[in-house]
């Protein structure tokens, strides 16, 4: 007699296979919970790890080495896997909206969707700028620019790079590192425009002027104190390659071949549209438990979540530390149990790769010079992060 399989008394479902998702599927295939259908809405099957994308572009990874494969996650986690856009939410019926197929519905559900640059406020930029995400489609035209680049090593290129926060400047770095291993120097131009007069504000003094040097040595060409105002298409080069105005409000232009927006952080705008508690940029809100204070049964985490106690930047760090407490509080919602409270650390380590081998170390005000075992050190604790999720996966349940 074929055995009685467990009715599914419970849906929950995670929109986004973010740092925090990651976590929490690979935690349910260890622990899951009889009664609960799991399902993972995500537009991808694979999600990358920030930690790593900076080196991926500089060369040192490889693609599979720095994303997560979330087919296999889903599997083991042996959740409901649909590669889908969520395009909206329907809280009076606790239903997902995608753009290509029927609803979901949802008992709990938990969004981490992280977040995409703002552009939509200067001109031109929508149209003639490549967003670091989501980073699919960064990547998408990063292959493509070294495909071009490779196939006509005498060339000059000129980049832009809008935006000097961490993200900016790690981009520029290790672009720059990459592409001159194909051209010749004085071929490549990098250009990065920072609205404030200074490189990652968020940071301590001490690393800002360790990154600035940096870059100065490097022969990256810094605008600070510039507000991009608009992106105006000029012509094509012989070559192909559309040449692209960079205009600041000071009147400045520059010329470049490609640019790259990594501009403040936004957050999609149907979020705007379902009722959910948000602040002023469209981040979901969520309590110290990680949960919607307008809607008890919906938890957020990584950049798409807003912690009404704790502002926190938008860093992948966080991402990755929310993501056990997140697994803690679904599984106590949906069991009925109290939750926990989770309180982010003020302070945390910061290493920045440089693109050449070497990383800076940070944290609160100390900062170390770059250094190649700083970047070995990152490489171990990236490389280690990424193991969980790897091919030993299925014998955390040994």
């Amino acid at each position: 007699m074929q055995q009685n399989l467990q009715p599914i008394v419970k849906e929950l479902v995670l929109i986004g296979g973010g740092h925090s998702h990651a976590i929490v599927l690979k935690m349910f295939g260890i622990k899951p919970l009889s009664g609960v259908r799991l399902t993972l809405i995500t537009i991808a099957s694979d999600t990358p790890y920030s930690g790593m994308l900076p080196g991926h572009v500089a060369g040192f990874y490889s693609h599979d080495e720095c994303h997560i494969d979330l087919r296999t996650l889903a599997n083991f986690a042996q959740a409901q896997l649909y590669i889908d856009k969520v395009v909206g939410l329907d809280l009076q019926n606790n239903k997902v909206i995608c753009a290509n197929r029927p609803a979901v519905n949802f008992d709990v559900l938990s969004v981490d969707i992280g977040s995409t640059p703002t552009t939509i406020s200067v001109s031109g930029a929508a149209e003639y700028t490549i967003p670091a995400k989501p980073v699919s489609q960064l990547l998408k035209h990063w292959y493509q620019l070294l495909e071009s680049v490779a196939a006509n090593p005498q060339a000059s290129i000129s980049i832009g790079i809008v935006g000097g926060g961490a993200g900016g400047v790690e981009l520029a770095l290790s672009m720059q590192a990459h592409l001159q291993k194909i051209l010749q120097p004085e071929n490549l131009a990098i250009h990065l425009f920072q609205r404030q007069n200074e490189l990652m504000p968020n940071h301590h003094q001490s690393v800002r002027c360790q990154v600035k040097q940096i870059l100065t040595k490097r022969g990256i060409k810094l605008y600070l104190g510039e507000t991009v105002c608009q992106i105006e298409p000029k012509n094509m080069t012989p070559n192909l390659e559309r040449i692209n105005k960079v205009k600041c409000e000071s009147g400045l232009t520059v010329e470049c071949n490609k640019i790259f927006w990594v501009t403040q952080a936004s957050a999609p705008q149907w979020l705007r549209t379902t009722g959910l508690g948000i602040d002023e940029q469209g981040f979901i809100l969520v309590n110290d438990k990680l949960q919607s204070p307008t809607h008890p049964h919906i938890f957020a985490a990584g950049d798409i979540a807003s912690m009404v106690n704790h502002p926190l930047p938008k860093a992948g760090v966080f991402a990755v530390r929310q993501g056990k407490p997140l697994f803690e509080n679904l599984q106590r919602v949906l069991l009925g149990q109290a939750l926990k409270p989770y309180k982010p650390q003020k302070e945390y380590l910061s290493l920045i790769g440089t693109g050449d081998g070497r990383a800076i170390a940070t944290k609160s005000v100390f900062t170390l010079p770059p250094h190649k075992l700083l970047w070995l050190w990152k490489v171990w604790i990236d490389r280690r992060f990424m193991e969980q999720f790897g091919e030993r996966l299925g014998k955390n349940l040994l």
